[in-house]
């Protein structure tokens, strides 16, 4: 396996949980980092992938056309858009 140096900067509080969560994990700071990089690049990779799967071939010209079939008429009472 290789590696690379990245200098990551943390703010104090972050780093002091971090550390405590890696020392209860019997674990250096770096694996600890090193371990929760991992989880969350497998955990978008998963999504992607699954919902790239769920798609299959569809595109955004199918939803243009459900849109357009939606008839123009104000919102029943109690369902508009706030104007903040």
């Amino acid at each position: 396996m290789s590696t690379n140096t990245y200098p990551l900067k943390l703010p104090a509080s972050l780093k002091e949980a971090a550390a405590r969560l890696a020392k209860a994990d019997g674990v250096s700071l770096n694996q600890w980092i090193a371990s929760a990089v991992a989880q969350k690049v497998g955990a978008v990779e998963t999504v992607q992938a699954f919902l790239k799967s769920r798609a299959g071939v569809a595109s955004g010209d199918g939803l243009a056309g459900v849109l357009k079939k939606v008839r123009d008429v104000s919102p029943v009472d109690g369902d508009e858009l706030s104007r903040k």
